[in-house]
């Protein structure tokens, strides 16, 4: 499984041999910037959503299905794709993955080339931005006529693919986030272990107590971490967007970072320079796995990648506070582009991916946990890795709990987590005022969604 934001570990790059879109989408690269995919849409074969897709029910139909993540993902991916083409004979794939790093360069261009695939994987870094240029096919009539079948996926989970009223994509998987600890290094010194529900006060209070007891830092100072950021702000009765505006002010934010600059100064946490180490997003480098912290702040399906970086046994909770703030996230999404010749079968293929038993048994936990919930019961029984059950454990837990999804995040969301990260460094290496600092991010934020 992955978190969105970031996909699996171990990706790797894509087989270049087996990309079968055009290669002239290479060279619109150079001028995608002064293409608007509106326009390009308009001049797509297909056109709108009104135009009928499909000639007949079992007329030869080829899909291109574009991806990210690693080898074994593509294998699983390639499989159940055979699995649907051995149930419709007549509807084969052109299937291409790569890497994460670049993906969102190669679909960008692919879209304003004209060049689109059928079906393509996208995240909540990106899903309003292609909805809102209209590249992604509304799905809303599909669900409501139950050719794409929601009524096995929690709702928050699919409503978390609502983009302005149209359903731009549905959950290729589930995750949330986690407080991932060293359960080993807390046996050891007879300690307990963090508690769902615990406030962020006793929290760091426990963290505290922690580095005094084993010399190691209680926790990751999550201040730069925009899920805690968000997390924390839904316990405030806010959000990290509302509407087309910002759902926080400055105020919020110097809260926060004075919270963990308390936090700091208790010994709560590591210093400056380890903290900029844990904020890297790679998973080898978490501060639990590194020994530097007793915690860090994750996605709670990235227990499993973790485990394989330490000999330590690790345990997995909600964020502190009230965890009805957290929600069920889409890991990723699967969409449709709104100009493909084969739309109708294109959703079908969706629905089978999400819903289908014998899919969900391929695909297994890769993705996040199986959206559908009977599929991620017959997933979860035949699963044998501890650290794989415990984290479907604990998010099967946490579903009882869980609040409304908050709406899908804005364009600009990337530069926003990133700028939250040199906004909290610039607090934590005492080079800004919490105040100053979050003042400058704001200014930063709203730049970055107009």
């Amino acid at each position: 499984m992955h978190p969105a934001t970031p996909p699996m570990a171990d990706e790797r790059a894509a087989h270049d041999h087996r990309t079968l879109f055009s290669r002239r989408g290479l060279i619109s690269r150079l001028v995608a910037t002064a293409i608007t995919i509106p326009l390009v849409l308009g001049a797509a074969a297909c056109g709108g959503e009104d135009e009928p897709s499909d000639s007949a029910p079992n007329a030869p139909v080829e899909l291109s299905v574009f991806w990210w993540g690693g080898e074994a993902r593509a294998k699983l991916t390639e499989d159940a794709l055979a699995l649907y083409t051995s149930k419709h004979p007549n509807v084969t794939f052109k299937k291409t993955w790569q890497a994460n790093q670049g993906y969102f360069d190669k679909l960008a261009t692919l879209t304003a080339s004209g060049d689109a695939p059928d079906i393509f994987q996208i995240d909540d870094n990106f899903l309003t931005e292609y909805a809102s240029r209209n590249v992604t096919l509304d799905l809303t009539s599909y669900k409501d006529d139950k050719k794409l079948d929601v009524t096995k996926l929690p709702e928050s989970l699919w409503q978390y693919g609502v983009v302005d009223g149209k359903l731009a994509g549905i959950a290729g998987g589930e995750n949330t986030q986690g407080l991932v600890y060293n359960k080993t290094l807390l046996q050891k010194h007879n300690l307990p272990e963090p508690t769902t529900g615990m406030s962020w006060a006793d929290f760091i209070t426990w963290a505290e107590n922690v580095s005094k007891v084993t010399k190691v830092p209680g926790t990751m100072d999550p201040s730069a971490d925009y899920k805690a950021f968000w997390v924390w702000l839904r316990q405030q009765n806010k959000d990290l967007y509302k509407g087309k505006e910002l759902g926080f002010t400055a105020d919020d934010v110097t809260k926060w970072f004075e919270l963990w600059k308390g936090a700091r100064d208790r010994g709560a946490t590591p210093t400056a320079d380890v903290i900029h180490e844990g904020n890297a997003t790679d998973i080898t480098k978490q501060l639990v796995v590194t020994g530097k912290a007793a915690t860090s702040f994750v996605w709670a399906n990235q227990l499993p990648e973790l485990k394989k970086a330490t000999k330590d046994e690790l345990g997995v909770v909600a964020y502190p506070g009230d965890p009805s703030a957290q929600w069920a996230r889409a890991a990723l999404y699967y969409s449709v582009f709104r100009g493909s010749e084969h739309k109708d079968v294109a959703v079908d293929v969706l629905n089978f991916l999400v819903n289908d038993p014998e899919a969900g048994k391929i695909l297994g936990t890769d993705r996040g946990l199986p959206s559908n919930l009977d599929v991620r019961k017959s997933v979860s029984e035949a699963v044998t890795d501890p650290a794989m059950k415990l984290s479907i454990a604990v998010e099967t837990e946490l579903a009882a709990k869980f609040g409304p999804s908050p709406q899908v995040p804005l364009k600009g969301h990337s530069k926003i987590r990133a700028e939250l990260i040199k906004a909290a460094e610039e607090v934590q290496y005492g080079r800004q005022t919490p105040s100053a600092s979050a003042a400058a991010f704001l200014e930063i934020c709203k730049s970055a969604i107009a």
